[in-house]
């Protein structure tokens, strides 16, 4: 990279720290850290739930779906979960603000013990925990392992600086800081999505190219069903989407637990909803488009990063970077606060009582020191590769 991208990068990064700094005098006590007190206005917890939901595996996994089979990875992918988060929306999503402003929770696990048995509640805080380090790891890899092809800085470095900026920001303003980062990070990424789209589009000839270039395209590309992406696995995909991201996901029901009111929660899940419908097709046309352009790829999972690296100019090359980090830091920054709750709230009172009597001011010491111990450990995880490292979602 140029060194004006390497200035964005770097003003990126600072852009995170400055908003965790900002979010620390938002945060007085434990129910701020985790929820944002209840205080989270509608759009912007629509966007942080929104950003929480996909990681830089669109631009690589999901790039290669695009361009091997077209467009089926939009009627595969973002529809489903557009319908599911909409349907969830008049169901069950109310309920998890109505759930705090009842019982306090703070945490998506807490009401278990209420509703079941303090069992109950462990047995899905300690496994959850666990499956988090593990899939954290392996987004703090996939980070690094896209700066490394970008820029060559070799992938423990990645990990190390991805996790440094995070983990001052999330430690620092819990909820709040995730969700301004995350406000900001789409605002990126926005621009980044336009500017690639804007790029291919003068590749192709113009707007016209939108419409135009299906019949160019290798036979299918153009169908809604293609390959391994039947009409059944996307009815499946619609409940895993539905039980997910209306609060099966502990990071997005942590959204819902911080709106105001079920009425705003459902406000935030249809944002986020009609998100998922309209701005995949922006962000998709250039990995559709990518067969014209770089024919005959090896490895399509590499067309976006490609594409970026030939058609856009010195900076530019840096915004795109910068949105790719966007992508999976509003995931690792807002399970690594999720966790830390359900791991103060959950698990942390049940090993000793003391917990459970904490003043405010030492329940929020126990819910950042939980945040970074927790961060720490998928450190660890991350700079220790493994095969799994390679297929973890």
């Amino acid at each position: 990279m140029a060194v004006l991208d390497w200035l964005v990068v770097a003003l990126y990064g600072l852009a995170m720290a400055a908003l965790g700094v900002w979010a620390y005098a938002r945060v007085s006590n434990a129910a701020d850290f985790f929820a944002a007190g209840g205080k989270m206005p509608w759009w912007l917890a629509g966007i942080s739930h929104h950003m929480s939901g996909y990681s830089a595996a669109v631009f690589v996994a999901y790039a290669g779906v695009a361009y091997t089979y077209g467009f089926t990875l939009y009627v595969w992918w973002a529809f489903p979960i557009a319908v599911a988060i909409l349907a969830g929306s008049r169901t069950v999503v109310p309920r998890w603000a109505r759930l705090r402003m009842q019982f306090g929770i703070s945490s998506p696990l807490e009401y278990l013990r209420t509703r079941f048995n303090l069992p109950s509640q462990q047995l899905l805080a300690w496994s959850g925990v666990v499956l988090k380090a593990f899939d954290m790891g392996a987004k703090w890899t996939s980070i690094a392992i896209i700066l490394n092809v970008f820029t060559g800085v070799p992938v423990i470095a990645g990990i190390l600086g991805s996790v440094a900026i995070s983990m001052f920001y999330i430690a620092l303003g819990g909820l709040w800081a995730a969700a301004a980062t995350e406000l900001v990070q789409f605002v990126i990424q926005f621009a980044a999505g336009m500017v690639m789209l804007s790029a291919v589009l003068g590749k192709l000839g113009g707007a016209g190219a939108i419409v135009g270039i299906w019949h160019r395209l290798p036979r299918g590309h153009g169908a809604p069903f293609q390959g391994p992406f039947t009409v059944t696995l996307v009815m499946g995909y619609f409940l895993a989407s539905f039980l997910s991201y209306n609060g099966g996901t502990w990071n997005l029901a942590q959204r819902y637990i911080a709106s105001p009111s079920g009425r705003d929660a459902r406000r935030a899940a249809c944002l986020s909803s009609a998100l998922y419908l309209l701005w995949p097709l922006v962000l998709f046309f250039p990995m559709w488009a990518a067969p014209l352009l770089l024919p005959n790829l090896t490895d399509p999972t590499q067309s976006y990063s490609i594409l970026a690296k030939t058609l856009l100019p010195r900076g530019l090359v840096g915004l795109v970077l910068a949105s790719l980090f966007a992508h999976t830091m509003a995931m690792t920054t807002s399970d690594a606060n999720t966790v830390a709750a359900v791991i103060s709230r959950d698990i942390l009172p049940a090993l000793s009582a003391r917990f459970s009597r904490q003043t405010q001011s030492a329940a929020l010491g126990t819910a950042r020191w939980s945040t970074i111990f927790f961060t720490l450990a998928t450190v660890l995880i991350a700079s220790r590769p493994r095969p799994w490292a390679a297929c973890w979602g």
